[in-house]
């Protein structure tokens, strides 16, 4: 059966938007391992990525629905799970001596645990909670003024994200000056990243008011 032409862009919209968001979720649980020093600030470098998923969790939400957006978090987080399950089963692998030690790799991408499962559990509460904030915005409040439901729902959801990723992550193993640190660095990078990709909460069409 072919798809309607009003059915056509929503769909190949939806997959751009959930092959992204999922991109951008993993590529930040990667970068997540990195601790930078940033104008002074300590800084995890998958922060300079991570916020867009906030955005583009809005996006899939204005084009399938509040429990897409549901359904596609925790998969989300299954995958990168899956992922950090992946990267150290291939470090645990014995190396091919022929080809050399191969140390970079068990160096750079065995997982750390706890950074794992702090950003996996900060991803899926903070996430969950944008969803809901949105979808009250849009149910309760308004329709129009989309880039205030954008706003209105990152603004709590990422200072959400950055306090349980943070203490979750580095709290009792690093002093509690650099855990702050940290936690102001990710609000302050994850807000202006925000705001820079706020306008994109108008690349897909809306198909108005959904049941859901």
């Amino acid at each position: 059966m072919k798809q309607s032409s009003t059915t056509k862009p929503f769909a190949t919209a939806g997959v751009i938007v959930v092959a992204a968001y999922v991109a951008a979720q993993m590529l930040a649980d990667i970068t997540s391992l990195k601790i930078a020093l940033v104008a002074g600030f300590s800084i995890d470098a998958g922060t300079f990525i991570y916020p867009i998923t906030f955005t583009l969790r809005d996006l899939v939400h204005k084009l399938l629905g509040r429990r897409a957006a549901q359904t596609l978090i925790v998969a989300a987080a299954v995958i990168n799970l899956a992922m950090a399950g992946l990267f150290a089963f291939a470090a645990w692998l014995p190396p091919d001596l022929a080809v050399g030690e191969q140390r970079e790799f068990a160096v750079v991408l065995t997982p750390v645990w706890r950074i794992v499962l702090a950003s996996i559990a900060a991803e899926v509460i903070a996430e969950l909670t944008d969803t809901e904030v949105y979808h009250l915005w849009v149910t309760r409040i308004t329709r129009r003024f989309q880039w205030a439901r954008v706003l209105v729902s990152n603004a709590i959801s990422v200072p959400l994200d950055s306090l349980v990723f943070c203490w979750g992550a580095f709290g009792g193993a690093l002093p509690g000056a650099v855990v702050w640190s940290i936690f102001f660095a990710n609000v302050i990078v994850k807000g202006a990243v925000t705001l820079v990709s706020l306008p994109g909460i108008y690349l897909v069409p809306e198909r108005g008011r959904q049941e859901e």
